[in-house]
């Protein structure tokens, strides 16, 4: 009929790992300060010189010996969201072995944040992931992307010059 099991006793060195809580707050923070970063990129090559917004805006990163040309480009306007695109290419052939991820993004103006929505056909990325699953995602995959997001932008702001212009970002 039933049969009682015996719980193991587990030794002092096994652990258990709580399941991971999204931290919302933290989450919002991010994306605010990256909202801001955007704003920030974007302000100073708004409009051509005929007056139209512009769709496209070029940008080089130099750190040390390498340039990287940065591509950050509009592909959807509403009132209340821009969702762009952003993209990375060496100059030169001898880093091409690491390939900076093509970012999806959303810039949502209403509440001022923006966040990742995809990368390199990667799309609908969940706040949570149980872990292990399918995709080998981390449980807060979606957070670390927006902290990448965040570290790759203050790195054009600090070292960023427009193709466009001459005009640097600091």
């Amino acid at each position: 009929m039933f049969t009682l099991r015996a719980t193991k006793i587990q030794p002092a060195y096994v652990t258990y790992k709580e399941r991971y809580k999204v931290d919302l707050p933290l989450q919002m923070a991010e994306c605010e300060t990256n909202y801001a970063r955007l704003t920030k990129l974007l302000a100073s090559n708004r409009r051509d010189q005929t007056g139209e917004l512009q769709d496209e805006f070029r940008f080089m990163v130099a750190r040390g010996a390498q340039q990287w040309l940065h591509v950050l480009r509009i592909t959807e306007r509403s009132p209340y969201t821009t969702t762009l695109e952003l993209s990375r290419a060496a100059i030169d052939t001898s880093s091409n072995w690491l390939k900076m991820p093509r970012l999806t993004l959303r810039m949502y103006h209403d509440a001022k944040l923006a966040e990742v929505l995809a990368w390199e056909g990667h799309k609908r990325l969940r706040p949570r992931y149980e872990y292990p699953n399918q995709s080998m995602y981390q449980s807060d995959e979606k957070y670390q992307l927006n902290c990448f997001l965040g570290e790759w932008l203050t790195l054009c702001l600090e070292h960023g010059h427009s193709l466009d212009t001459s005009f640097c970002f600091d």
